[in-house]
């Protein structure tokens, strides 16, 4: 099997940071997201939760 390379395609999403804990329905399931917690909205409408290190590593501010 000969294994390509792929970048991912840059994609704009609406993120904000909750201040509690709750519980996000997601594609594979229920998640709970913790205080300081990005709560992403994908492409599709999809909400998932994001730890902030993780936040801060994938995504900047786009204006």
């Amino acid at each position: 099997m000969l294994k390509r390379k792929f970048v991912k395609k840059p994609v704009i999403v609406e993120a904000y940071q909750t201040k509690k804990k709750q519980v996000i329905k997601t594609l594979e399931g229920d998640m709970i997201a913790s205080p300081g917690d990005w709560i992403v909205t994908g492409i599709k409408g999809e909400k998932y939760p994001v730890k902030p290190e993780i936040f801060q590593k994938t995504y900047e501010e786009y204006d």
